[in-house]
């Protein structure tokens, strides 16, 4: 007999890696057959249900409440006003004063003498039944003696102008400065556009928009003695822990918080709202179990908003094209009250404006706003698709002027590839990519020169549908954040995550982790990190999340956060389970640690790969505690707690093919590409979808969401018959791409999905737009690009919106208009303020 392979050097295969697999997500069942708890579904014994007046005015004084006739409705048990809750509701808390002198008018949950905006609550009604509540609410008598509305951010600067606040004196809240050649980190920017040779201005509108997140918001208490267990549909379970401590008085350790499944957030349920509050505060004081839960209606009229920007924007270049300078003045609308981090979204989106382009030189400059609106907080993407939208809408404008291909004008001024990692002009360290890889791939995959010349040829025939190509090309800051950088922002919490991993007798996995999901798939991605990091099987893990009681510790999941650090805290915490384990696996083995190998979830001796233990079996030796090493505690349980020492910065290309009927200013998008670079990718399946829902919710931007107040300050798009969401038929089919260049701030080497495509796609679409109809003398359409607003910038001229474009802007500056060779210095934003 020949031996052809010595059975010593025989090698065992492990198990088949996760990380990278397309698995379905194990989370999905349950969710789509409805076999889960949302917080609407919770009955409780006694359970009191509320529903809550609101203002139908947008700025009054409260002169009288009559709720008499409210109270002896059939089924109500109370009635409670602003006035009989003034000395405990505390204010809403505001987590991020971005400047020392911020101006902040707090926010009473129920309004006590006055209302800011429609919609604000006024009272609320307890009741034994939910249509009991709601059919009293038509019975309080409220008067109010009406203020003028504060709606146009542009004029509520202007001085003189009507204020939300009087006792503020102005609607001004903050004056926000990033100046690069003051931080040190880039040149003289006024220098620099004195001296370029080409200045191009312009001013965009980033509009109000609405979350619109599935499942509306709801919460209920159960109080216990004097311990509050609260369920609510929120993002934020810890930090809304803490939050209502602050606010109430309630001792933290007496608050449990739980955030069952979570139909959507998209950032609309990273808030601390006045119904969460309101509810604790009245379970408290009858002490009984309550349960408020919204309808669409006041979802929309009433849950924060997000966007709405007025962007001046100037660029500085010479004549070949290589960029110079950046110059940014926002408009920022904060809406009545700064919510929980209200004010920090435009100052975020601040250290993006440059986006991939070297500036030499930058300055930014953002006005926090009041007006008499529902308050405005974190929309996907939160200050980084205002600012994407506004480099790359003003790059396409660049290049319109100095007469260059746009997507030539990018190259010539993007980081290269072998410049990574390259500290920007906004000081931010971007850590590895590739954007002329992604770039050609995106190409490639829409098919652009064939489309190029199809759009050629349209042009030469006057066809009455033409074809407009638009290109972004994007980065982003995700793994928000690093605890030190919130810290010089002056944010009020960290950007750490914790996670804790136990190892149960019967080899099963625990992982807790305080990432809290809302739809992301977190179940299905921890435990594909699980299983390869402790070799044990899919299967066997099960992922706890979203309680304080089980995930004490936590940060919650937006920004793009959650694998990039809630995953990495999870990997670390398996670590430390390895490691507690090969102490226990050497004593039992009776070999030296340094002489164990662990692989495929067993720790063997080197050199004898047959035989060995596995990490399940030393969970359970453990447990039997009958033999483990002296030095030790018998356990394998870990925790880690993990913060980031910089952001992630995903990046992409998004390419748009968009047909435009002249005639009727109809608008289709006739092709869509687009490569992302989100690192290593751990389930190919959850990151397309991530990649489709962002691109939908970007898309539905550029062409079809608008949240539309009248002159009274009336939300005249409060039903989704009016707030134009997108279905899958009004969206295009999307041909994706991915390359991977690994972040090194992290083990696990991912850069965060969740906000890409809503990022990238806005402008990209109306970039493509544009590029239809500028030879017809179009450089400007209003988001969203409905057909009339396309018809009205073709046919009119203008934006296509209710306001000329041209002209003298808010500060009182002239509006630049620029053709290359010719220098114009003077910014859009009327000199010095």
């Amino acid at each position: 007999m020949t031996v052809t392979e010595d059975a010593a050097t025989t090698q065992v295969p492990g198990p088949e890696k996760e990380v990278g697999k397309a698995r379905k997500r194990k989370e999905d069942a349950r969710l789509i057959t409805g076999r889960t708890t949302w917080t609407d579904n919770m009955v409780l014994p006694g359970m009191l249900h509320l529903s809550v007046v609101r203002s139908p005015v947008a700025h009054a004084r409260i002169t009288g409440v009559d709720v008499s006739a409210a109270k002896e409705s059939p089924g109500v048990v109370t009635v409670l006003t602003g006035r009989d809750l003034a000395e405990e509701q505390g204010s809403i808390p505001c987590a991020w004063p971005v400047t020392p002198d911020m101006k902040n008018p707090g926010h009473p949950s129920i309004a006590v003498d006055r209302v800011n905006h429609v919609g604000e609550a006024v009272a609320v009604i307890v009741a034994r039944s939910r249509t009991a509540a709601a059919d009293a609410v038509e019975l309080v008598d409220v008067d109010y003696d009406l203020l003028p509305p504060v709606l146009d951010m542009e004029e509520a600067v202007r001085e003189g102008a009507d204020l939300v606040h009087d006792d503020l004196g102005t609607n001004t809240s903050y004056h926000f400065v990033f100046d690069a050649g003051e931080a040190g980190t880039g040149g003289d920017t006024e220098q620099a556009f004195a001296d370029a040779d080409v200045v191009v201005s312009r001013r965009f509108v980033n509009q109000r928009l609405i979350p619109a997140f599935m499942e509306p918001r709801s919460v209920v208490v159960q109080p216990q003695g004097d311990n509050f267990t609260m369920w609510s549909a929120t993002q934020i379970p810890h930090v809304l822990r803490v939050m209502l401590a602050m606010v109430t008085g309630i001792p933290e350790h007496k608050l449990r918080v739980v955030a069952p499944d979570v139909g959507g957030g998209f950032g609309g349920k990273l808030q601390v709202n006045p119904e969460e509050i309101l509810a604790l505060l009245i379970a408290r004081r009858l002490g009984k179990p309550v349960k408020w839960t919204e309808t669409r209606s006041e979802s929309l009229m009433t849950a924060h908003h997000g966007r709405d920007q007025v962007q001046f924007i100037d660029v500085a270049a010479d004549r070949e094209g290589n960029v110079k300078g950046l110059r940014v003045r926002l408009l920022a609308d904060m809406g009545a009250y700064l919510r929980l981090i209200t004010p920090g979204v435009p100052a975020l989106g601040a250290f993006m404006f440059p986006g991939i382009y070297k500036f030499p030189a930058y300055r930014f400059e953002c006005d926090g706003v009041f007006t008499n609106k529902v308050p405005t907080d974190a929309y996907r993407g939160a200050g980084r698709p205002e600012a994407t939208f506004a480099v790359e809408r003003i790059m396409d404008e660049l290049a319109v002027e100095l007469g260059m291909d746009p997507l030539e004008l990018r190259r010539r001024n993007w980081i290269q590839s072998q410049e990574f990692p390259f500290t920007t002009v906004a000081g931010l360290e971007y850590d590895s990519g590739d954007y002329d890889a992604a770039t050609q791939q995106a190409l490639d995959l829409l098919g652009y020169s064939e489309l190029r010349e199809e759009q050629r040829r349209r042009r030469e025939s006057n066809d009455p549908v033409q074809l407009g190509i638009g290109f972004s090309t994007f980065t982003e800051m995700c793994g928000l954040a690093p605890s030190r950088v919130l810290g010089s922002l002056s944010y009020g919490a960290g950007g750490w995550e914790s996670a804790s991993i136990r190892m149960l007798p019967t080899g099963k996995v625990e992982v807790v982790t305080g990432s809290t999901p809302h739809g992301q798939g977190h179940e299905t991605a921890w435990s594909q990190l699980v299983a390869d990091s402790l070799g044990v099987p899919f299967e066997d893990v099960e992922v706890l999340h979203g309680d304080t009681a089980v995930a004490p510790r936590g940060m919650d999941t937006y920004g793009s956060r959650s694998l990039v650090v809630g995953g990495t805290a999870v990997i670390k915490a398996a670590d430390k389970v390895v490691a507690k384990a090969r102490k226990v696996a050497a004593h039992l083995l009776e070999a030296s640690e340094d002489d164990l190998e662990f692989s495929g979830g067993k720790f063997s001796v080197r050199g004898t790969p047959g035989s060995g233990l596995s990490i399940q079996e030393i969970a359970l030796a453990v447990f039997a505690a009958h033999d483990y090493p002296e030095d030790v505690e018998p356990t394998i349980d870990a925790d880690a707690t993990f913060d980031p020492v910089n952001f992630s910065f995903p990046h992409g290309t998004h390419v748009c093919a968009m047909e435009v009927d002249t005639d009727t200013g109809f608008v289709k998008i006739r092709k869509y590409a687009c490569v992302d670079d989100v690192g290593t990718i751990v389930n190919p399946l959850i990151v397309e979808g991530q990649v489709h829902g962002g691109l939908a919710q970007g898309i539905a931007q550029a062409l079809y969401e608008e949240a539309v107040y009248d002159a009274d300050g009336n939300l005249t798009t409060g039903t989704f018959v009016d707030y134009l969401v997108p279905s899958a038929a009004d969206l295009p089919h999307f041909d994706t791409g991915n390359t991977v260049h690994v972040a090194p701030g992290n083990p696990i080497g991912a850069k965060g999905v969740g906000e890409a495509g809503c990022i990238a796609s806005t402008p990209a679409v109306v970039n493509a737009a544009l590029d239809a109809v500028r030879h017809l003398g179009v450089s400007d359409i209003r988001m969203p690009l409905t057909p009339e607003r396309v018809w009205r910038a073709i046919h009119q001229g203008g934006d296509g919106g209710d306001r000329a474009t041209a002209g003298s802007n808010a500060y009182g500056g002239a509006q630049t208009e620029t053709t290359a060779g010719v220098s114009t210095p003077q910014s859009a934003l009327g000199g010095d303020r």
